[in-house]
């Protein structure tokens, strides 16, 4: 089923939730697509997505990242989750700012990122993110038939097709999230 899974072999993430934190754990349960996410173990140290694709053959242009963004006006703070390709990196001083409506946006400490998510940094996922957080998925991200996504946890990974990602809770396709790096 997934033609991007190089030399892992997935597993319906259902049937395997031991791989997950329960945030995650719990959403996929609430999920109705859950029968078109998988999930594999790997090696915890390879978790970053250079490593991780170079070691395990998958292709880099099927991974998404998602990182965690804090946005700031006055003594407000609003969370938010991008997820972009991991050959681009999001735009959180443009596009994210303006959509939080923040005089300032930056990625959150890993420590706020950690302990409001429930999950591992280097392992976040938009799957099991706190409800009132928007979800900003990037246009290739939505469009993606497979993506290989962090799991909650460096130890394992989510395959899951962009359209699953764009029917989670709080999701929006944000045209200019993603920008190209270099």
């Amino acid at each position: 089923m997934w033609t991007i899974a190089g030399t892992l072999r997935p597993v319906p993430a259902a049937d395997r939730l031991d791989l997950v934190p329960p945030p995650v754990a719990a959403a996929l349960g609430a999920l109705t697509d859950a029968d078109r996410v998988s999930v594999v173990e790997i090696d915890a140290a390879l978790a970053d997505t250079a490593e991780f694709c170079a070691h395990y053959g998958v292709p880099v242009e099927a991974s998404a990242n998602c990182v965690i963004v804090a946005g700031k006006r006055g003594d407000a703070v609003r969370y938010a989750a991008c997820v972009v390709l991991a050959t681009t990196r999001a735009d959180v001083n443009g596009v994210v700012r303006k959509r939080l409506e923040a005089r300032r946006a930056s990625f959150a400490p890993m420590d706020e990122a950690v302990a409001r998510t429930g999950m591992e940094y280097g392992g976040i996922t938009p799957i099991g993110l706190p409800a009132d957080w928007p979800v900003l998925l990037a246009p290739e991200v939505a469009a993606a038939p497979e993506l290989v996504i962090g799991s909650g946890v460096r130890g394992s990974k989510l395959l899951v097709p962009g359209a699953v990602l764009a029917k989670l809770p709080g999701a929006e396709v944000l045209d200019g999230l993603g920008r190209a790096i270099g």
